[in-house]
């Protein structure tokens, strides 16, 4: 860790002299709340989970609001992305793309799950089985990562390796939940995913989900994607849970898999300004996509939040998770804590090339990242975390001034950094 320090201290100092980042980059703030103080332990040991918005002074009754609140706007109100389909079947719709993908319909399940909606988990995992999920052939089992949400079509049969990921995470956790005999064997479903993945061996080109020699999850479980990867997929902490509750005989390759994980991340993530380009080597180097450029742009938000949930449910890698939650918000806050933008280059620079959304092609401060920067004060150490929590209890879903909206990805990462912080997204345990 100290050569890594050395290392740290060095292109901090590199980007100094070429001023990349502002020399007030390492300085902390005043506030009455004092320095954040990080939980030493995780909750798989301790069975507890911070309120880190009640730590800040946020009334109880208010934080529940403000969930229940997020919650309705995003399944139940006026401008949703969650949609019933009949008795028994429901869908979640990235509606700038006009689609169902299967990051939303699981990240849509994870959210149910968590909060106990089991007719709403039921329905988008019914929804995903008859649309996406293919049944039989080389691809078997796997999903058809983006669908025609009114007629099911594919409009792609292959899949996005982070959709199964969530799919088969969140299958496990309401088997832990709801059991196995209320309508869904959950565990089963669970099981047939992961079976499935461990017998794709490059037929027809359709390989595992994670690359079994690097241990490592792949961009795509096919012969396009399997050497390659995206940041934002490398979640160790399911993996864990997968060691944990799968039992399906590779519970050592999955343990091995979520340290092969926080070591990637290491890598991936700048020493100086803590961003990850959205698409990299297995090595943690940026790789391009196509002709664009890589660099940290909308998948790229999802990091800072998957390692805060590593660190709250696990914290085995603490020293160096406390330092990269540093990194990332000493920039963004140097950046602007109301202003910073959600595209860079991985060096901190403003990126030539910017990625367009829902036919919008600008920098903007979205609600996504900013979000997802205030996930990382679970791992915070000084007052200036308080900051990002204080900043995302202000945010609001809502169109931008110049008319943007966009309730699926940003309203999906506000929901789930506000049950981050609230202490409302927690490894699920079997009922005892």
């Amino acid at each position: 860790m100290k050569k890594y320090m050395f290392v740290s201290t060095l292109c901090v100092l590199c980007f100094l002299s070429f001023g990349l980042i502002p020399d007030n980059c390492g300085k902390d703030v005043t506030d009455k709340r004092g320095k954040m103080v990080p939980w030493k332990k995780g909750a798989h040991e301790t069975g507890k989970y911070r309120n880190v918005f009640l730590e800040a002074g946020y009334k109880k009754k208010d934080i529940i609001n403000k969930l229940n609140q997020a919650y309705y706007d995003v399944f139940e109100g006026p401008n949703k992305v969650y949609f019933e389909v009949g008795d028994s079947l429901g869908y979640v719709s990235d509606l700038k793309n006009h689609d169902a993908r299967t990051e939303g319909m699981s990240y849509g399940m994870m959210v149910a799950v968590q909060l106990n909606k089991k007719d709403v988990f039921d329905r988008l995992w019914r929804w995903s089985k008859k649309n996406m999920q293919h049944q039989g052939g080389a691809r078997d089992a796997y999903f058809a990562w983006s669908v025609k949400p009114e007629s099911g079509k594919h409009n792609a049969e292959g899949s996005a390796s982070d959709g199964e990921l969530y799919f088969i995470t969140s299958l496990l956790f309401a088997s832990n939940r709801w059991g196995n005999e209320t309508g869904i064997n959950y565990y089963g479903e669970a099981r047939r995913i992961l079976d499935a993945m461990w017998s794709k061996n490059g037929v027809e080109g359709h390989m595992n989900v994670i690359n079994v020699e690097e241990k490592k999850i792949t961009f795509t479980p096919d012969k396009f994607g399997y050497g390659w990867t995206d940041p934002s997929y490398h979640l160790p902490a399911f993996y864990e849970i997968w060691a944990e509750y799968a039992k399906d005989g590779h519970e050592q390759f999955y343990k091995d898999c979520a340290d092969t994980a926080r070591a990637y991340l290491h890598r991936a993530c700048s020493f100086s300004t803590g961003l990850n380009a959205d698409a990299t080597e297995f090595s943690g180097a940026p790789r391009n996509f196509g002709k664009r450029p890589s660099a940290f742009r909308f998948d790229s938000w999802r990091v800072p939040m998957n390692i805060a949930m590593d660190y709250s449910w696990y914290a085995k890698d603490k020293e160096w998770q406390q330092d990269y939650s540093k990194r990332i918000q000493n920039f963004l806050f140097c950046r602007g804590i109301d202003k910073f933008e959600d595209q860079f280059n991985v060096d901190g620079t403003l990126p030539e090339f910017i990625l367009q959304a829902g036919g919008y092609k600008t920098l903007r401060h979205s609600l996504g990242f900013v979000s997802t920067s205030a996930a990382a004060s679970l791992m915070g150490t000084q007052a200036k975390s308080w900051k990002f929590v204080d900043a995302l209890w202000n945010a609001k879903l809502e169109p931008y001034s110049d008319g943007y909206f966009d309730p699926y990805y940003d309203g999906l990462l506000y929901l789930f950094s506000l049950m981050h912080l609230s202490g409302n997204y927690r490894i699920i345990t079997p009922a005892k």
